[in-house]
């Protein structure tokens, strides 16, 4: 009998082979060097140390809560660390509904720093302003290197009408502000109001991209078209971004097929995306001016940049932001996250928008709109920093610059007509709110018998009664009435008021179209769009081909990314 062999069938070795080579490939492809694990060790041996021989008893958990940010921070400005209730938080704010004071807020220098108010909040009513500091709630400082973001919103949270004092520091004050606020429940809108500008004009004011934006944006548009708008003048100013998609959906709205809308870079080729316009848009012979000013950020720099580059849209204001940094989201096991940098986002031309910054020096770039007012460049063209040697052409040859956020086509300095010691020291103590507020109570009765703020600007007070009210309102509360100032501010004085009782009675809708009367920014984008200059010629000579047809690639549209 011929013995049995033994020897294993020749598959075998060659697919343990390749199990091994395989792994391999897996592990550089997770883990692209051994550093990963190395520090892992090297983390763990070290709070098993402390947890084992430290002095006194320390709380593990709070830790590592507390080490995460400082080890973020040390790579670029937007990568961040959430807890898993400022991410629950964050995620029923996106979905539309919140339940505090009304801010958007992020962490600056160790101080959370005002993003936005949201129109009509509690917040806004009281005058809280972007740009501003929170230093304390409720009297207990909120500064230095162990708060967390966290730890912020716990303290603006509470029970509906519950109240929250904030101590404030702005820019224009060497005092620390106060402001008590009531806190109430908030529905998220984010596109603020629309209304036509004129017969041909619509105006559509959007404060954020949340999920529901583009249906809102869309209800908006339609809206305006069946009144008789020809032309469209979108305000994203102090637009901070959001949802990468929903900027691409509404450029897509403007723009012929095959057109280049945003793509992005990374480390990894994964991370190598863009967008194209579909040729489905419904408004693509329609003239657009898109506003924009230097808290217009990410998502609103997509939307202004794929306009300005497909030479689609008059861009008008000041510089923005500078965002060009993509985050994804990743959820970790104890339901926190980490939004960290991925990649840099492009415009159509090449331009990577991302303002200059430092690994691990993040107090310099939360300085740099400070430094913006300092050298001036928001009072004169002149004193942007333009960086020439990132020069980049549009679709049609126009030439535009990268190096930091979108530049306009037409600046516009900031209004300071009627801006005085005066209208300061009675905004930075939320009079102009406070009397807007009293007026509405006292006159609840008739206000409720109205349809609209058309109405009550029909039967208001005269100019001059109201800011004799104001002027005594203010002196009651402790401001002095200064009539050389008042008279320099009267024009701004009456406007606000007006806007800010109407909004309490009507609306958001209510607040924009008083406003807008004498705002410097949409009566120099309506009078462009009144000569047309927002239609752009076609310079083959300067440009012969397309930025889609020089870039080719991939036609991916929609991809979820989160740009805040």
């Amino acid at each position: 009998m011929r013995p049995k062999s033994t020897r294993q069938p020749i598959w075998l070795p060659l697919t343990i082979a390749f199990a091994i080579v395989a792994g391999i490939l897996v592990g550089k492809w997770i883990s692209p060097n051994n550093y990963v694990a190395d520090s892992d060790r090297k983390l763990n041996a070290i709070l098993n140390l402390i947890n084992q021989d430290y002095v006194d008893t320390t709380n593990m958990n709070d830790l590592i809560e507390m080490s995460i940010p400082k080890i973020l921070s040390n790579l670029d400005p937007h990568t961040t660390y959430l807890s898993a209730e400022e991410l629950r938080a964050s995620t029923e704010n996106k979905n539309g509904i919140i339940s505090d004071i009304g801010i958007q807020f992020e962490m600056m220098n160790d101080t959370a720093g005002v993003i936005e108010a949201i129109p009509g909040s509690p917040s806004a009513k009281a005058g809280i302003m972007p740009g501003d500091r929170i230093v304390t709630i409720n009297d207990t400082a909120v500064t230095g290197d162990i708060i967390t973001k966290g730890a912020i919103m716990k303290k603006l949270r509470g029970p509906k009408g519950s109240q929250v004092k904030l101590g404030i520091k702005r820019h224009n004050s060497s005092k620390t502000l106060t402001f008590t606020i009531t806190r109430d429940r908030i529905p998220v809108n984010t596109v603020d109001a629309y209304y036509m500008l004129d017969k041909n004009t619509g105006y559509i004011k959007v404060n954020q991209f949340g999920r529901n934006t583009y249906k809102e944006f869309m209800t908006s548009l339609n809206s305006l078209k069946q009144e008789g708008a020809k032309r469209y003048m979108i305000d994203l100013r102090g637009n901070g971004g959001g949802f990468m998609e929903m900027a691409v959906r509404m450029v897509n709205e403007f723009l012929p097929a095959d057109k280049l809308i945003v793509y992005t870079k990374g480390r990894y080729k994964r991370n190598d995306l863009d967008w194209w316009s579909d040729g489905t848009g419904s408004f693509q012979d329609a003239e657009v001016a898109v506003l924009i000013d230097e808290f217009s950020a990410s998502a609103s720099e997509i939307f202004a940049g794929a306009l300005q580059d497909n030479d689609r849209g008059l861009i008008v204001g000041c510089r923005s932001y500078g965002k060009g940094l993509v985050q994804k989201e990743f959820i970790l096991p104890d339901s926190s996250a980490i939004r960290l940098t991925t990649a840099r986002y492009y415009t159509p031309s090449g331009r990577c928008i991302q303002k200059d910054f430092k690994r691990g020096d993040n107090d310099a770039y939360s300085n740099e709109l400070a430094d913006r007012f300092m050298r001036g460049e928001m009072d004169h063209a002149d004193s942007i920093k333009i960086d020439e040697s990132q020069t980049f052409t549009t679709d049609h040859g126009r030439i535009v610059y990268g190096g930091g956020g979108i530049m306009p086509d037409i600046f516009v300095p900031r209004d300071t007509s009627g801006i005085t010691k005066y209208l300061i020291e009675v905004e930075n103590a939320g009079l102009l709110q406070q009397f807007a507020f009293d007026y509405c109570n006292s006159n609840k009765a008739l206000l409720s018998k109205m349809s609209d703020y058309k109405q009550f600007l029909r039967v208001a007070p005269s100019d001059d009664a109201l800011i004799n009210d104001f002027a005594d309102f203010a002196a009651s509360n402790g401001i002095a009435p200064r009539w050389y100032y008042i008279n320099l501010s009267h024009d701004v004085i009456v406007t606000h008021i007006k806007a800010m009782i109407a909004r309490n009675a009507f609306g958001n809708q209510a607040f924009y179209p008083i406003m807008n009367r004498n705002d410097k920014t949409v009566q120099t984008a309506l009078k462009a769009l009144n000569k047309h200059k927002a239609v752009f010629p076609i310079t083959e000579a300067l440009n012969p081909k397309s930025i889609s047809q020089r870039r080719g690639g991939s036609s991916k549209f929609f991809h979820h990314l989160f740009m805040r």
